[in-house]
């Protein structure tokens, strides 16, 4: 649903922008509902596996996924805060986000949960989940730096995750099959419900 433009020359302007630059400049405003679809869309062309030469990440489709229901309000707030950008202590959107903060804001602004501020504690928190048995809203761990829980994302679905990366970076969606997370992967966790 396109909401009308301010300008004048709004119609103009739209045709001659990409649809992802338009909306991020806000030319095109779409309702959450369709912009919760497009981003469920994107994720269509994600295939289960990812092959490289030489050798094979395989990370297979979550079962649990297509039965269950998870924390799934995690997951949908998170997603709202893709484009935030990434800021080493941070935790809130105007003041951008490091890893653990966009978690800590996350699970306490969608569940009211109060999860400590570092990965390494984070990661003590909530059930250990088999990789196949992750739902939307599970926390991703990942060895970044040679320890097995130095950055942390929250799981959204299709093998995606949402996360604030590094530094000049953004909070955004990536795939759990890329080459680069795929073999960092060291844990999947998921909060109890209060």
């Amino acid at each position: 649903m396109l909401r009308p433009c301010p300008s004048p020359d709004c119609e103009y302007r739209r045709s001659n922008l990409g649809f992802l630059s338009a909306i991020r400049s806000g030319l095109l405003r779409l309702s959450p509902f369709v912009t919760l679809i497009i981003f469920g869309l994107v994720g269509c062309a994600v295939s289960p596996t990812e092959r490289r030469s030489g050798s094979r990440i395989v990370i297979a489709e979550s079962r649990a996924e297509q039965t269950q229901k998870g924390l799934s309000d995690l997951a949908i707030h998170a997603i709202g805060l893709v484009g935030v950008p990434y800021k080493w202590g941070g935790n809130t959107p105007a003041g951008g986000f490091d890893c653990s903060g966009l978690v800590v804001y996350v699970a306490y602004r969608a569940k009211g949960l109060k999860l400590p501020r570092t990965v390494a504690e984070m990661s003590r928190y909530g059930q250990d989940v088999d990789t196949d048995q992750r739902l939307p809203g599970d926390l991703i761990f990942f060895n970044t730096t040679g320890h097995p829980f130095s950055h942390v994302g929250i799981y959204v679905g299709k093998n995606r995750f949402v996360h604030a990366p590094n530094e000049g970076g953004t909070v955004r969606i990536e795939s759990l099959l890329s080459s680069y997370w795929a073999p960092r992967l060291t844990s999947i966790r998921r909060l109890a419900t209060p």
